[in-house]
């Protein structure tokens, strides 16, 4: 195949993300090329500001939502700044664009340099979101008539926070979309990720953005490296917490492999498992948490057949009689209660060769894809010979909603990996 056949068009919607961040920027940088910068002083306090946020992207960790958070909360005060130290600041919605964009270009430079830099779509984002809350603030500012609809009170603060959780919400609109042109999965639970993520570090971006923005306008561009120190506290804390869960998985993934080791499941089993699981799940609206526990159970999921004398041949547990099935889920949900992981865990791998009726969902899932993987290890033809086998037992062991669930995850190439967004 042709490298340009074998190329992947990115939907329209994206493309228009694209294609929309693009002509904010050449408009931006344009429009103050051609009129020259209004307080050049105060547009490199806040470009210098947004260079260091993104730079800070170099010890990003995966998984990590929002790489740079400092450099999201300095755009988003400068878009919503009026004033500064008593007086008016008067930049406009094209010079916020272009400080952005400007301090994107310079960032990027040793990122690139180094092959890990921001993609297009993480760049188009930032553009886009933060001209959105210029185009809502600052025009009602100059203008006079958010002076007259909210004052310089707390009705003004109260505005800008109702600003800032609309374009936190546009934020997670296109956070969704386009992470649904990089996976298989539906819009609807990966917005859900993104909405249930404003909650820890979106929101305190915005809230951060909002101080800064006040701040500044009481107290000058001091109040700039003071407003920082919170929400740098808040990226280390998060960063942490990001390297134990990071650790952590890959403890129960090695605890998982130890099957695979001891010749008792085969090689990559679990691997494919967890991933179709977590694509299953993702189909049937599972999302945070929610899908972690799915998928640290389906890890985990033949973990007890390290009790057993005797391996079970090819390590296909489907294959054998209910009781045997059991039997060998309640080993393996004593096994991973010893491990001291969280207790739901635990329930979906003792409860995964229940009856599907009296089974959690999570549990659902990891029984119709366990199947489905040993059938097909069993020298079937493919894989719609082992969905028909499924399907002829939908009427006791496996729900129909997930076997199902399962074909179209399959259809679309049910093992491509999740990018991060």
């Amino acid at each position: 195949m042709s490298p340009a056949r074998g190329r992947t068009r990115p939907p329209p919607a994206v493309l228009a993300v694209r294609a929309a961040a693009g002509l904010l920027a050449v408009a931006g940088l344009a429009h103050t090329l051609w009129h020259g910068v209004h307080q050049p002083g105060h547009a490199l306090a806040f470009g210098v500001l947004i260079t260091v946020g993104e730079l800070a992207r170099w010890g990003a960790l995966p998984g990590e939502r929002e790489p740079a958070p400092l450099g999201a909360a300095g755009a988003l005060a400068y878009a919503l700044l009026g004033r500064s130290g008593g007086g008016p600041a008067g930049h406009g919605v094209f010079q916020v664009i272009a400080v952005l964009v400007a301090a994107q270009l310079v960032a990027a430079v040793p990122h690139v340099a180094r092959g890990n830099g921001p993609t297009a779509d993480q760049a188009a984002r930032r553009i886009v979101i933060v001209s959105f809350a210029a185009v809502c603030f600052q025009p009602l500012y100059t203008s006079g008539r958010s002076a007259v609809w909210f004052g310089e009170g707390p009705y003004f603060a109260v505005f800008l926070l109702v600003l800032l959780g609309l374009t936190a919400l546009c934020d997670a609109v296109l956070g969704a979309l386009l992470l649904r042109s990089r996976t298989p999965f539906p819009y609807g639970p990966l917005l859900r990720d993104e909405l249930r993520a404003l909650l820890g570090i979106g929101s305190a971006v915005c809230a951060t953005g909002a101080v800064m923005a006040l701040g500044v306008a009481v107290a000058g561009l001091w109040a700039l490296p003071v407003l920082c120190v919170p929400l740098l506290l808040t990226q280390v804390s998060f960063r942490r917490f990001v390297a134990v869960r990071t650790t952590y998985r890959q403890t129960i993934t090695s605890l998982a492999r130890s099957t695979e080791i001891a010749g008792y499941t085969p090689h990559g089993h679990a691997r494919r498992v967890a991933m179709l699981c977590t694509a299953v799940g993702r189909e049937l609206g599972l999302s945070g948490s929610e899908l972690t526990v799915l998928e640290y159970a389906a890890l985990m999921h033949d973990i007890g057949q390290l009790s057993l004398v005797d391996p079970v041949p090819d390590g296909a547990t489907a294959l054998l009689p209910a009781a045997e099935q059991r039997r060998i889920a309640l080993l393996g949900g004593a096994v991973v209660r010893q491990t001291g992981v969280d207790t739901e865990i635990a329930v979906v791998v003792e409860r995964q060769a229940d009856p599907y009726r009296e089974q959690p969902l999570p549990a659902r899932i990891v029984r119709a894809v366990n199947a489905y993987d040993d059938l097909c290890g069993e020298g079937l033809s493919g894989p719609l010979d082992a969905l028909e086998q499924l399907r002829l037992g939908t009427g006791h062991d496996y729900q129909p909603e997930v076997v199902e669930s399962l074909a179209r995850v399959l259809a679309r190439g049910g093992l491509t990996p999740v990018l991060p967004g």
